[in-house]
């Protein structure tokens, strides 16, 4: 009897949580609108959001003293560069070294009505001999969102396509030009519901480009030229993307 009783107040916690959520989800906001850069007119998707992955205090992988968040800020800036100059404008969810939330770089991307997203990580395994560069995108999207599913996805409604065509052409593209650039250990594209990607309405994937666990992949990355490749790689597989998209676009008039 006792047992019982001392539930009670647990449940009446968590009615109370659901209701301030609810509560919250219903109060008018004022988002502060997404600062579009110019690009050229006619892009079938005149924006990429780059994600460098983690930031601030969460480093991601390190290796002797090389550091996840770095290598990522530093490719995702020179992938912006190579962009600008093929008349794609971008915008990124960090532009240094600042921490910024899963759910905060979803929600950025998602404020923005037609663009794509890549998102910039760097693998670390279990095994120090695990090598190579895959690209993932998710199987399943979100077909819309609110504030409250941002923050509790499992309330997401799921698009009804199937496969993710947009998606798993753009990791494509993206993975065939890395091997090519980088001759990597190509390991593939990949599915994986991780929540940039799940949780996001536009074309979205995740590159993972090489081990900072793994010697060689690590001696690698730590060379600019090397990064630069890779920078070079992620540009032309968006740019393959996006001259796919155009050539079915003129087939369809």
């Amino acid at each position: 009897m006792g047992s019982k009783i001392q539930t009670v107040p647990a449940w009446l916690g968590l009615l109370l949580i659901g209701l301030c959520l609810v509560w919250l989800e219903s109060i008018p906001r004022i988002e502060r609108p997404v600062q579009l850069p110019t690009a050229k007119t006619g892009e079938l998707f005149p924006l990429v959001v780059l994600d460098p992955g983690h930031g601030g205090q969460d480093s991601g992988a390190m290796c002797a003293g090389m550091m996840e968040k770095d290598l990522t800020l530093d490719v995702a800036q020179r992938v912006e560069r190579r962009l600008h100059d093929a008349g794609l404008a971008t915008l990124m969810t960090r532009p240094g070294d600042k921490y910024v939330s899963l759910a905060e770089r979803a929600a950025f991307t998602n404020r923005i009505n037609n663009c794509i997203l890549v998102s910039i990580h760097f693998n670390e395994g279990n095994k120090p001999v695990s090598t190579g560069i895959e690209t993932y995108y998710a199987e399943h999207q979100i077909a819309g969102g609110t504030l409250l599913a941002s923050w509790l996805p499992f309330l997401q409604p799921v698009s009804s396509q199937a496969p993710n065509i947009d998606s798993q052409s753009l990791a494509g593209f993206i993975q065939d030009a890395l091997v090519t650039h980088t001759h990597a250990v190509n390991r593939g594209t990949k599915t994986e519901q991780f929540f940039v990607l799940a949780n996001v309405r536009h074309p979205a994937v995740l590159v993972e480009g090489g081990f900072i666990s793994n010697k060689d992949d690590a001696a690698k990355l730590g060379n600019a030229d090397y990064r630069e490749e890779i920078a070079a790689a992620i540009n032309d597989g968006i740019l393959h993307y996006r001259d796919i998209l155009k050539t079915g676009a003129a087939t369809a008039e």
